[in-house]
């Protein structure tokens, strides 16, 4: 069995040191940065299968470092910030992050998602069927899910670990519409209080990938009221 390399990136040692230790008794490997600009190099020079990254650092900001990580790389990416307002989660959230921890943080419920996280990435790939079962088409919209590929009228689409796994969601149920809270427990797994929010930014990000126009979407709608649903063609 593989064993995760995940990057801890904060410019406080005593926290990098600290969740090293706790995910090293996990049985993962871990890589240590203190800043975005080691982090950048990092993802560069090695490979790694998820990253904990902080907000507030020197040199280059966990945000800069993510818009910069997210150019090439839709690794999941869980932020770690002191800052708690909705505001700075859904920014996060829309400029590429999977999921968002504020400190101080529950250990358990860290380490926790950090599972939840590499399940649903690295499970994506799982073939449990014939390769032709495993490609959803809907239009122009064609999801591979052996090769975990997204493209649009032939021309790929990067998405991230969660972004994804909505896609896959969706086009496996075209025409279904779908409350935040039902595909904040499918694809999130876990119990959803007030996530509307969460899921309407990665809603709109996935959008912007798809859409021609993401004011007038095609396939990926909303409706008002009840919840999101991939439109069904032929």
């Amino acid at each position: 069995m593989e064993t995760y390399r995940i990057l801890v990136v904060d410019d406080d040692r005593e926290i990098v040191k600290s969740l090293a230790r706790l995910l090293e008794l996990e049985g993962y490997q871990v890589l240590k940065a203190y800043n975005g600009m080691q982090a950048l190099e990092m993802v560069t020079e090695r490979q790694i299968h998820l990253i904990i990254l902080d907000v507030m650092m020197p040199q280059l900001n966990g945000l800069a470092a993510l818009m910069k990580i997210r150019e090439k790389n839709n690794i999941p990416i869980i932020m770690l910030s002191a800052k708690t307002e909705e505001s700075d989660k859904v920014l996060g959230l829309t400029m590429g992050a999977d999921d968002y921890v504020t400190k101080p943080y529950n250990t358990a419920e860290l380490m926790a998602r950090v599972k939840s996280q590499l399940r649903r990435y690295f499970s994506l790939g799982a073939v449990t069927a014939v390769a032709g079962e495993n490609i959803l088409k809907n239009g122009g919209l064609v999801l591979d899910k052996n090769k975990k590929e997204l493209t649009v009228d032939q021309e790929p689409v990067r998405l991230t670990a969660t972004e994804y796994k909505i896609v896959e969601l969706l086009m496996s149920h075209p025409g279904y519409v779908f409350s935040a809270e039902e595909i904040y427990c499918r694809v999130w797994h876990e119990d959803a209080y007030g996530v509307e929010n969460t899921v309407m930014v990665h809603i709109r990000r996935i959008r912007e990938k798809i859409e021609i126009t993401p004011k007038y979407p095609k396939y990926l709608k909303v409706v008002w009221g009840i919840g999101y649903k991939i439109e069904k063609f032929d």
